[in-house]
């Protein structure tokens, strides 16, 4: 029998918001079932969604804990940014979206203060916002990646 996530434990290995996970069970881009009043989803599930791996030993090892209270050692420094991307196609704001979700698995692999990236579609407006937070170096990474996915001819706009 697979292993079933609650969409808290989801949230927590992909480094997500809660209601993020469920959106994206409602939405189909991530498989799940709803279960009485809660969403489960399965481990391969979960696996290939994050391209084949998980991003947290914990979970490879089935033992799923709660992250302690982040704090910075002494000299550190985490940075929080909001990027907007207006005139977003649907399609590009997915492929967009799964390109920071990999983006902040690879940071959060790291050891020391975790990457957290958060793209928020609003299709109505064709507008994406993306709220990243972590460590300067891996910040400013994402916002390379944000600026070159910019600048790809019709990246943003094309149907």
């Amino acid at each position: 029998m697979s292993e079933l996530y609650s969409a808290e434990e989801a949230a927590q290995v992909l480094g997500l918001q809660v209601r993020t996970v469920r959106n994206y069970v409602r939405e189909g881009r991530l498989p799940g079932v709803r279960i009485g009043k809660q969403y489960r989803i399965a481990r391969a599930d979960l696996e290939a969604f994050t391209a084949g791996g998980l991003a947290r030993d914990e979970v490879l090892t089935g033992v799923v804990q709660p992250e302690p209270a982040a704090t910075l050692p002494h000299g550190a420094a985490e940075v929080s940014s909001v990027a907007q991307l207006e005139g977003i196609a649907p399609h590009a704001g997915e492929r967009l979206e799964r390109i920071l979700t990999a983006a902040a698995l690879a940071g959060s692999a790291q050891a020391g203060p975790v990457l957290r990236v958060e793209p928020i579609y609003d299709e109505d407006r064709r507008r994406m916002k993306v709220v990243i937070v972590g460590p300067l170096a891996e910040v400013a990474d994402v916002l390379r990646i944000l600026d070159a996915f910019t600048r790809e001819r019709g990246s943003l706009d094309a149907s």
